[in-house]
């Protein structure tokens, strides 16, 4: 592979970051759109992808002759051998052979993995957790992903389908999460289980900053904030309900692994991490044996919107 440039992409439930990387592993060039409406198409979702790469390129002033390689991430199951993108909850992609389209479309290697993976990956690499060799990352964004590193390398499990932290059944009852399961972290920890929880608590008459916010959909973390430093009640309650769960499932990881390192990412922590930090703090020592506890550090990742674009320039550097 030749090429000065690298294209990295982050595509979550409701959008498509991208970057462009030089030699320096700096970026050059970014860009950020809405990702399709939900019952969209895998088409409609990769021109979308489609438009993010052209759009970056004509912007930057590079040619695409001068790019290495692309890599994206996605939310769910990806065979991150075949470039096939085998199940994800957020978006209308199943047994989708993304690489092929990719590499179709642009004439360079295209590589891809979970995104939640590649964000703890590219926070071991570049940021909050360099240094460590045990990390156990839960990143908090529309939906809940995991990333799991052991010994130093990135865990993906058999077939690449290991560390879905967000769908832990932490409730059999509880509600029902959009992988068909009920009661999984991602159900109440997510923007969707806040969202859902805040809706509920609308219909039921109660007052809310966050009702227009999450009445077609999730919240975006901004208006978060804001009810947060309003004193939103249903808004505090909402995000004491998924801080709980977050403690359960790291105190579950803690007892698990022993990591050196519990890494909180995504969007919502970007937003409001230390409102979260703080609150899972003062509960996760309940949920883990005190003499696993007291050898883990408990951090935010400090890459922020761009934890997993770094982990994307990794995933092609470790090709």
């Amino acid at each position: 592979m030749s090429g000065s440039y690298n294209i990295c992409l982050d595509v979550g439930g409701t959008k498509v970051l991208g970057a462009i990387f030089n030699e320096k592993k700096e970026i050059i060039h970014r860009l950020k759109k809405r990702s399709s409406e939900k019952g969209s198409s895998s088409e409609s979702v990769e021109k979308v992808i489609i438009e993010v790469v052209d759009e970056m390129v004509k912007e930057s002033g590079i040619q695409m002759s001068e790019v290495h390689a692309i890599a994206s991430c996605a939310p769910g199951i990806i065979d991150q051998s075949s470039g096939v993108v085998i199940f994800t909850p957020n978006l209308p992609w199943r047994n989708y052979d993304i690489k092929s389209a990719m590499e179709d479309r642009f004439g360079v290697p295209f590589f891809i993995g979970n995104d939640v993976n590649l964000g703890v990956l590219g926070e071991y690499k570049y940021g909050a957790a360099r240094g460590y060799r045990n990390i156990v990352g839960f990143f908090v964004g529309t939906g809940m992903g995991g990333g799991l590193i052991l010994n130093g390398d990135l865990y993906t499990g058999h077939q690449f389908k290991g560390a879905e932290f967000g769908h832990m059944i932490l409730d059999p009852e509880g509600p029902l999460c959009n992988c068909g399961q009920r009661g999984c972290l991602e159900a109440f920890s997510s923007k969707q289980g806040m969202s859902a929880y805040i809706r509920q608590q609308a219909a039921r008459g109660r007052e809310t900053r966050m009702a227009e916010a999450v009445s077609e959909g999730v919240f975006r973390s901004k208006k978060l904030k804001k009810a947060l430093a309003a004193h939103d009640a249903v808004a505090m309650e909402a995000v004491d309900r998924a801080c709980h769960y977050l403690a359960v499932a790291t105190g579950n990881m803690i007892n698990t692994f022993s990591p050196d390192l519990v890494l909180y990412g995504g969007g919502v922590i970007e937003a409001v991490g230390e409102t979260f930090l703080k609150k899972i703090l003062a509960e996760v020592d309940r949920y883990c044996l005190p003499q696993i506890r007291s050898t883990v550090d408990i951090k935010i990742a400090s890459l922020g919107d761009d934890s997993i674009l770094y982990g994307d320039l990794a995933l092609i550097e470790g090709i």
